[in-house]
């Protein structure tokens, strides 16, 4: 039998999106469904070879099978965020006053009721078994190929991964660079932490599901869909939710949900939505 895509008129805006999904648009009324498990994910990471390396956080609520993520800054999450939400209703947790939660929420809600596959409109792709770098690279060769750009464009990255910056220059194109935490790149390049100037000079945005979490990504929706510049999110936050925004300003979306693919060295899958592959 082939699987036909669940569509849904896009929603407006993440707000509006919530909104749906509260009156029931996507499945189950979010009031009859509790968090059951309700945990953090902390990692260092310096890959072999690279000068540099990062961290990450990331809250995760589970509901039922689907899984829901939202990263964080280190440090930013109170210890007592996982503790409160563990058998709590997601309406409840849509309105909670930390937005990680609100979004982790949100997202296992959607994978709950829309779980990544031809259904739901994804392309799943295999990646790869191997070292962390040898994934980060397979990981970000997928993702950009999500940017329909000829060689010679300039795209803004918000949400810095060396590796989505190695695959965009093995293309030719041009990028700017741009995360909350500075810093430089692994070329020493300086990264900017306001995406708010280099947005009207680029002619694409790709962008961590992170923005979701620290509250930017409005911001680039409704400037890509002001001037019809194409934003593709990269999507471990977020993963279920991003494909949702798909025509309300969001061009195309590689999803990751938990595990990530950094946490172990076999064999994953991230699941592509829009675009042209």
């Amino acid at each position: 039998m082939t699987a036909h895509p669940v569509t849904h008129p896009a929603p407006g805006s993440c707000e509006e999106l919530v909104s749906r999904v509260l009156a029931g648009a996507f499945g189950p009324d979010p009031r009859t469904l509790r968090v059951s498990t309700a945990f953090t994910t902390r990692q260092s990471v310096r890959h072999t070879g690279r000068t540099g390396g990062y961290h990450n956080e990331v809250l995760s609520l589970r509901i039922a099978e689907a899984v829901g993520s939202c990263a964080v800054e280190p440090g930013e999450l109170p210890d007592s965020a996982a503790d409160d939400c563990v058998g709590t209703d997601a309406a409840t947790l849509l309105a909670h006053p930390l937005r990680p939660v609100r979004i982790a929420a949100l997202d296992a809600v959607l994978m709950h009721a829309l779980p990544h596959g031809p259904a739901s409109g994804a392309r799943s792709l295999p990646l790869p078994a191997g070292g962390s770098l040898e994934k980060s690279r397979a990981r970000a060769h997928a993702v950009t190929g999500l940017l329909d750009l000829p060689p010679g464009r300039t795209v803004l990255v918000v949400g810095v991964v060396n590796s989505l910056l190695a695959a965009l220059r093995e293309r030719g194109l041009h990028y700017v660079p741009c995360d909350l935490k500075g810093g430089t790149t692994e070329w020493g390049e300086p990264v900017r932490t306001d995406a708010a100037e280099p947005l009207s000079r680029c002619d694409a945005v790709l962008a961590s599901g992170m923005t979701l979490g620290n509250g930017s990504f409005e911001q680039l929706r409704t400037h890509a869909l002001r001037h019809g510049t194409p934003l593709v999110m990269f999507a471990q936050t977020g993963s279920a939710v991003l494909p949702r925004l798909i025509g309300s300003g969001v061009t195309a979306v590689s999803a990751e949900p938990y595990p990530f693919f950094w946490l172990d060295g076999g064999p994953g899958t991230i699941h592509q939505y829009g675009g042209t592959r």
